[in-house]
């Protein structure tokens, strides 16, 4: 369906691939890897015409219809949610429209009418074709799908914050059913009860699928293959992600012991040539071993996979009771959100806040937090205890004027350079990316600096609010293992099943009918339950 065949790509002196060959099969769903600057980007606007190959072949079919997700979605405005959606279904959208106006001129009665009822009859005939009479349910479908509520679907999509602009975006190109799905980064901005649909949406798709994803879970129930760009080669693995994280460490391991024992024979034979050099007597064989040595291809040392690694200072210990909530209460108008909340979170639990959209998940948080005050009730902070709370909104705080580490040395003027460098590492920041001035940074860059300067300070209790956001998976990783050892308390709001799965040791499920206090890690939450995620039944 599509396929590269020995294609090269560069910008300037940076070579992204050379000689990279994959194909996609019709209906195949493929995981797209690699590190930040890989080129992955560049792969989807190879395959979609907005770029060129330096060399090498890329083959698709003429009529094959292309449908792109990106992280820019534009100004998205004056039309409602609906309409917005509809409007990018492709060709049955620009039929849609087609009929209405012959509509038109058909009540017009106008002296071309014998040619617009045979335009009506041809137009009519390709829109019930392309399932243009059911367009608007599975309109509605796929943005209910995605979380969006009937009285966001019939209101202007300028209104929207930039998150559910996002969710637009891609029920838009959901709705196209194109052959070919290009999805990039398409859960960044979803709950976890819409990354579930997505996934069922996914599975059950029966065009090809392209996509990258931060999140393990969902790579490892839609795709079927992987493709892998790393310092200039694209490699392809048949089997979900974590077949391929095998399957790449059994590789990284050959590769190591061809290079180990090639230096090992080199070695020994340079070793005979410097003991015999100066020999009149083995002066052939000294020769003859130099032009077998010039003949061996070398083998290249295998490119080794640095694990992100960032350790906590040890935190002071709190007090054993470090937040008590009591009756808690908070409307919003007529909309009650919590209504006499009461729980104990203790020392060294790591409490993950569920709920499905709207039930006051990150409302609880900033009321923990002391951001916002509850209505009723109260929330006591505990004795010794020294809170850190990372939300999206404050990437907005850091100074657009501060390189990355500037920003780090204002936060921490007592660190050592390489202590701040290791951490902003450890948050995707590597080499010379540290002097990038914050105004340039992207959202995700922004909450991973934000996130770092909190998690730098090591504080007893963390609030978290969606830590994982624009975390690739190999920063989740890192966040995880430090998290796993970090010997104070975790109050937090995840999408990240993965996340949830390897830090949660309660649950607190927010519900219309009242929260409900599950005591153990997510998996008994999940086995309880009977579904991973609030709202699943509805939405099943």
């Amino acid at each position: 369906m599509i396929s590269f065949t020995n294609v090269t790509k560069q910008y300037g002196a940076q070579v992204l691939f050379v000689d990279a060959s994959f194909q996609i099969n019709p209906g195949e769903k493929v995981g797209l890897v690699g590190p930040n600057g890989s080129g992955k980007t560049t792969i989807f606007r190879l395959i979609t015409g907005e770029e060129s190959s330096d060399d090498g072949a890329i083959d698709r079919p003429r009529r094959m219809t292309i449908g792109y997700f990106r992280q820019d979605v534009g100004d998205l405005k004056g039309r409602s949610v609906l309409a917005e959606t509809i409007a990018g279904a492709g060709e049955v959208a620009d039929l849609g429209e087609e009929l209405k106006h012959l509509e038109e001129r058909m009540s017009a009665a106008g002296d071309d009418l014998d040619k617009v009822v045979e335009r009506f009859g041809e137009v009519q005939a390709r829109y019930q074709e392309l399932g243009g009479y059911d367009v608007e349910a599975r309109a509605h479908t796929i943005l209910a799908g995605l979380g969006l509520q009937p009285d966001q679907v019939i209101n202007d999509v300028g209104k929207l914050s930039g998150g559910w602009k996002m969710r637009v975006a891609l029920a838009r190109i959901l709705l196209m059913r194109p052959d070919a799905l290009l999805l990039d980064e398409p859960t960044n901005y979803l709950d976890i009860e819409s990354i579930l649909w997505l996934e069922q949406f996914l599975r059950e798709y029966p065009g090809a699928v392209m996509m990258t994803c931060h999140d393990r879970d969902v790579m490892n129930r839609v795709v079927k293959k992987i493709v892998e760009i790393d310092g200039g080669q694209v490699r392809s693995y048949t089997g979900d992600y974590d077949f391929y994280e095998r399957a790449r460490a059994l590789e990284t391991e050959r590769r190591e012991a061809e290079y180990q024992r090639q230096q090992s024979m080199l070695a020994k034979e340079m070793r005979f040539v410097e003991r015999f050099r100066a020999q009149a007597a083995k002066a052939s064989q000294v020769q003859s071993r130099i032009k077998k040595l010039d003949k061996i291809e070398r083998i290249e040392p295998p490119r080794r996979l640095v694990e992100k690694q960032f350790d906590f200072r040890k935190p002071p210990r709190s007090g054993d009771d470090v937040i008590k909530v009591e009756g808690l209460c908070k409307a919003y108008g007529t909309r009650k959100v919590h209504d006499h909340l009461d729980m104990l979170i203790r020392r060294g639990e790591r409490w993950a806040v569920m709920g499905e959209n709207g039930a006051g998940k990150t409302t609880l948080l900033k009321m923990m937090a002391g951001v916002l005050q509850p209505d009723a009730g109260e929330v006591t902070v505990g004795a010794s205890t020294q809170m850190g709370y990372f939300a999206q909104h404050q990437m907005e705080q850091l100074d657009g004027d501060h390189t990355v580490l500037q920003e780090l040395q204002e936060h921490a003027p007592t660190a050592g350079i390489g202590i701040l460098r290791n951490l902003a590492g450890a948050f995707g920041f590597q080499g010379d990316e540290v002097e990038k001035p914050v105004r340039v940074l992207s959202g995700g860059e922004r909450a991973r600096l934000a996130l770092a300067k909190i998690l730098y300070d090591a504080p007893n209790l963390l609030v978290l609010d969606e830590p994982t956001n624009h975390l690739d998976l190999v920063t989740k990783k890192a966040l995880v293992k430090a998290l796993g050892t970090y010997e104070g308390t975790v109050v937090f709001v995840s999408h990240d099943r993965a996340f949830l799965r390897a830090l949660a040791t309660r649950v607190i499920e927010l519900s219309p009918a009242g929260p409900h206090i599950y005591g153990g890690p997510y998996d008994e939450y999940v086995a309880a339950t009977g579904h991973e995620a609030p709202g699943m039944r509805q939405l099943g």
